[in-house]
């Protein structure tokens, strides 16, 4: 129902051109890099009142786990069709696993 993409601090999922020095800095850049969310909810899904029904609920649940989450990180949330009728306790089941397998190592997987 649910896919997630996790990039954790010090992976590479940044672009290579971008200059290592910023053009100009503030005061909150110097700060520890917040854990950041995103979701993507598509048409597919349904219409425009089902999609910003998932969203917030994906967003309630995302809340609560974001702490969890090593500092820095940024987790995008992709809603399938099948989210438009789970349940809340589904919704945050299949979260917690699909956090869960984006945080497992990656290794050589069978063909």
């Amino acid at each position: 129902m649910l896919v997630v993409h996790l990039t954790l601090p010090g992976t590479s999922g940044t672009p290579t051109d971008v200059s290592p020095e910023p053009a100009r800095t503030t005061a909150a850049e110097h700060t520890a890099a917040a854990t950041r969310a995103g979701f993507v909810v598509s048409k597919a899904v349904g219409p425009a009142v089902v999609r910003n029904a998932v969203r917030r609920r994906l967003r309630h649940l995302v809340r609560e786990r974001l702490a969890a989450l090593p500092e820095g990180s940024t987790l995008v949330v992709r809603a399938l069709p099948a989210a438009a009728e789970a349940s809340y306790p589904r919704l945050g089941a299949d979260l917690d696993a699909a956090i869960a397998a984006a945080r497992a190592p990656r290794g050589r997987r069978p063909r």
